[in-house]
């Protein structure tokens, strides 16, 4: 693998919780970051501070042209966190999901393409999958169509085979499975993907997308609609309540470590991408249920077990579990924190308020 010296990088939205991560892991490498950050309250609740790990944030937010221009003067390289993530609260919320993060990603790939900043990590997300990998003993590799409200009201969570109705065997989805998005935040991860991909090539630069699978580590938001399935389980822990587990508890994630994915974003800007497009799965390879993640952190805190409800949310998926070879053997990334390790220090790590 090649690497090469960049002087400057500019990490949008390096103020939250993983792009504080991704900062801190910039930085350690011997870069030098500025952070953009318009301190969203969907991730912020408190002021931005004025600088992480020493690199000084700067107040803004990615639509503003004026401001991204500025900030992007001397920049050599981009790492674009800055969005607004998890499932959010109703449609009502679907103008600022498509404007923060949409609008402010063309806005900034505009920008740039103006300034000649030509490389570009994108953080994407797992979610541009819909279901994940899935096939059938009669019938191979299929693709389920999204569960029906019927089905999942009467807890037949797992998707069927859509030729015969059989149940499925699900495994590792790819970088070359087919994208299909089925939330609001899901639709608009994919549409950053792509106008990556446009400026890239109508630029010649490189673009990498992270696909992160589930982040979980010290600093998570609290318990907000926003929030990841650990941070809701530890917040509800810690004032003495059981997680609240939906469906059966059985949808299979891949739960990495924020400073693995820390680490990727590293591996992604010193790897020398050739020009155009390249997405990676970012996942620890070591899937694990919703409701074993829920019962570990409930076991370390020394609380409550689960309750398993039975809800269900329109938009969730059932199983997505990564393949993380690709980025094994082009980026040299590997997460290295096992979910025992990880669950062992989240339990007493910091949330934000």
């Amino acid at each position: 693998m090649v690497t090469v010296g960049l002087v400057r990088l500019l990490v949008t939205g390096g103020a939250g919780f993983i792009g504080s991560h991704v900062t801190t892991a910039l930085l350690a490498a011997g870069h030098h970051v500025g952070v953009l950050d318009v301190g969203h309250p969907a991730a912020h609740r408190r002021p931005l501070p004025s600088t992480v790990d020493g690199a000084e944030v700067q107040r803004a937010d990615v639509r503003d042209a004026t401001a991204v221009e500025a900030a992007l003067n001397g920049v050599d390289a981009v790492v674009h966190q800055a969005a607004m993530v998890g499932m959010g609260v109703d449609l009502d919320d679907l103008p600022e999901y498509v404007g923060c993060n949409d609008l402010g990603t063309a806005v900034l790939l505009s920008a740039m393409a103006r300034a000649g900043v030509g490389r570009l990590v994108l953080a994407s997300s797992m979610v541009v999958y819909g279901e994940g990998a899935y096939a059938c003993d009669a019938h191979g590799a299929v693709s389920p169509a999204p569960r029906t409200e019927a089905d999942l009201a009467a807890g037949r969570f797992e998707p069927g085979c859509p030729q015969c109705g059989a149940p499925l065997v699900p495994g590792l989805v790819d970088e070359h499975a087919r994208l299909e998005p089925r939330s609001v935040y899901a639709a608009t991860k994919l549409a950053q993907e792509h106008l990556a991909a446009v400026w890239a090539r109508q630029t010649g630069a490189a673009a990498v997308a992270l696909r992160y699978h589930n982040v979980y580590g010290p600093g998570m938001p609290r318990d907000t609609p926003y929030s990841g399935v650990a941070a809701i389980f530890r917040s509800a822990l810690a004032a003495g309540r059981a997680p609240r587990v939906f469906e059966d508890g059985g949808q299979r994630r891949d739960f990495v470590h924020v400073r693995d994915v820390a680490a990727a974003n590293v591996a992604a800007l010193d790897a020398t991408a050739t020009k155009g497009f390249r997405a990676y799965n970012v996942a620890s390879g070591r899937p694990t249920t919703v409701g074993a993640m829920a019962t570990a952190l409930a076991d370390a805190m020394g609380g409550p077990p689960p309750t398993v409800t039975g809800e269900y949310r329109a938009g969730d998926v059932r199983h997505v579990v990564a393949s993380p070879r690709r980025a094994a053997d082009e980026l040299g990334f590997r997460a290295g924190v096992p979910l025992g390790e990880g669950i062992a220090e989240f339990v007493h790590a910091p949330l934000r308020a």
